[in-house]
């Protein structure tokens, strides 16, 4: 007779999670992600534009900050594109890249930027949540005071 949730055939919430951490599209998604933080801080640090889109220096003053704000945005986002990389370190990597992200909502929400420029920093925001609540190393559930485990009813289990 099982005695615990696992033995009953139910998988936990840390099963869970680690079985998408291990994925491989959870993978796919982590490079594809740190890429674009790894080229678009290095674009910060170029004195052109790419294409017809003008210098990052002109589109941060036109944001309303320094011009020098685009060298910290773009060091922090070439330090979080790498720490994506590595498995250990996407929680921290998510933790980084957060206010950055949620600065770049917040800007394009307040400058009224064309939808086309503005949709893929709250998409970015949805996928480094994600990353950072998967990838935790600890169980959040435990971290808030609540039970790690449900018990099962049929098994008898109490936690």
């Amino acid at each position: 007779m099982p005695t615990t949730p696992t033995d009953a055939g139910s998988t936990t919430h840390t099963q869970r999670r680690s079985r998408v951490r291990s994925s491989r599209g959870f993978n796919i998604l982590c490079w594809l992600l740190a890429s674009t933080f790894v080229l678009g801080g290095a674009a910060k640090f170029l004195p052109s534009g790419f294409g017809d889109w003008p210098p990052y220096a002109e589109r941060f003053v036109d944001w309303g900050y320094p011009s020098w704000v685009r060298f910290f945005v773009g060091g922090v986002e070439l330090i979080g594109g790498v720490l994506l990389c590595n498995r250990g370190t996407r929680t921290v990597a998510a933790g980084t890249l957060l206010p950055i992200v949620i600065g770049a909502v917040v800007t394009h929400i307040i400058n009224d930027d064309p939808f086309g420029e503005s949709i893929a920093a709250p998409i970015v925001l949805l996928l480094l949540i994600f990353i950072g609540w998967t990838s935790a190393p600890w169980n959040w559930h435990t971290a808030w005071g609540a039970p790690a485990e449900t018990p099962n009813a049929a098994s008898g289990y109490r936690a």
